[in-house]
């Protein structure tokens, strides 16, 4: 998917502040020019020069205006030295100066039906354990021969993929360079993120590398659909407006302190303002287990597919709940079935859109409140693990009541 934001309003924004200063200025200029009758000399045709005489009233006069003078140039100095270095609050270019020279370019080639095709992304340096690695997407190097990484100075060394997880889009990848090339990016928990924080997000978009777009974070525990993990979904991602573009995957999303908080995944294809970044909590969380085994196999799964309630379907349901998830269908053998859980069994259309009514609706998970979905995948994306008890309440038949179910472990993603 690809998408594109066009950034400057805020730019726009402070230029004109600038401007309201200088015209400012310039009417005082005009004030003590032409209303104090200070020694001007001026010539008009057919004359000559001719001075005016400056009273002590005119001087005091005079005094004050350069006094306000002096005060707006510093006030507009003082403007011009924020609009230059910061955008949103971010100190833009301390944060590219401080961590461009981290993010790599990650190269390689593909082959289908006989062709060969070259990808393009991003990666960033991350340390574990005393050891120099690149953090990238799993999308990035699915399937790719020749990877290489390439270094803000130019130099290319080639490239292995020590760990990968498709479910998050995650892949860790090793190279032999001098220690000097490697400059760490430092992680923090993305759980601080707040909607409106200002962010940044350095990559190659279409090959330009070393890029940084600025934006914020417009929403938090998204759901997004990635064609690599089979029929799952990849939960509790971070929605920003900074722009990216192919090229961008795998490159950091940084805070207002240059810290990473996640890494660029995907965009909305033929929109403005919506990309994608995989929380750098998954990356923390998964670390350990993609250097030391090559994945991770920790993902909770319950074994449903469901929608999200609403007023439509609440009232087919016969149900006043408008939120929840309604289930669908279920894995045979899986969890949720093995729990009780039933699927849904008529099919309607509701808003041109095919649903499977008459099943469960799960309205909360171990007491937390589960809006729609992607409360439910963020849930259990970000607080549950394989064998861990559940406490769903649920909504059967106009119903309420409770049933226990033992999470289990998501199958390995088609390869």
């Amino acid at each position: 998917m690809c998408r594109f934001i066009e950034y400057g309003s805020e730019m726009e924004a402070q230029k004109g502040v600038g401007t309201k200063y200088w015209g400012v200025l310039f009417v005082v200029v005009i004030i003590a020019v032409l209303g104090t009758y200070a020694t001007v000399s001026y010539l008009r045709p057919g004359e000559t020069t001719t001075t005016t005489n400056i009273t002590n009233s005119d001087q005091s006069l005079i005094n004050s205006l350069e006094s306000q003078n002096a005060q707006l140039e510093n006030e507009l100095a003082s403007k011009s030295q924020i609009s230059n270095g910061t955008v949103l609050g971010l100190d833009t270019v301390g944060i590219y100066q401080t961590d461009s020279v981290g993010v790599v370019t990650v190269q390689g080639t593909t082959s289908s039906e006989g062709f060969n095709s070259t990808i393009l992304g991003s990666g960033f340096v991350i340390n574990f354990s005393g050891s120099d690695y690149i953090v990238t997407n799993y999308h990035v190097v699915k399937d790719v021969s020749g990877i290489t990484v390439t270094f803000q100075d130019g130099d290319a060394y080639p490239a292995a993929v020590v760990g990968s997880d498709g479910y998050s889009d995650l892949a860790v990848l090793n190279l032999t360079a001098p220690p000097s090339e490697f400059h760490p990016l430092t992680v923090v928990s993305s759980s601080t993120l707040m909607v409106g924080q200002p962010v940044a997000a350095i990559g190659n978009p279409f090959g330009l590398s070393g890029s940084m777009t600025v934006g914020i974070v417009s929403q938090l525990g998204r759901t997004i659909s990635e064609s690599l993990a089979g029929n799952f979904s990849i939960a509790n991602v971070i929605q920003f407006s900074a722009a990216i573009n192919p090229g961008n995957s795998g490159g950091p999303l940084l805070n207002a302190n240059g810290a990473v908080v996640g890494i660029t995944t995907a965009t909305v294809e033929s929109s403005q303002g919506v990309g994608f970044a995989i929380p750098s909590d998954t990356i923390l969380r998964e670390l350990n287990s993609l250097v030391t085994i090559g994945s991770y196999n920790m993902h909770a799964y319950m074994g449903i597919s469901g929608a999200d309630m609403n007023y439509q379907l609440a009232t087919l349901q016969k149900t006043n709940y408008t939120y929840g998830v309604l289930i669908e269908s279920v894995t045979s053998g899986g969890p949720a079935q093995m729990a009780g859980l039933m699927a849904g069994t008529q099919t309607v259309t509701v808003q041109g859109s095919a649903y499977l009514i008459g099943g469960d609706i799960i309205v909360s998970i171990n007491g937390t409140k589960m809006i729609n979905t992607d409360a439910l995948s963020t849930y259990l994306a970000e607080y549950c693990l394989p064998g861990q008890t559940l406490v769903l309440h649920i909504i059967r038949g106009g119903q309420s009541m409770t049933i226990d179910l033992i999470l289990g472990t998501r199958p390995p993603p088609p390869s």
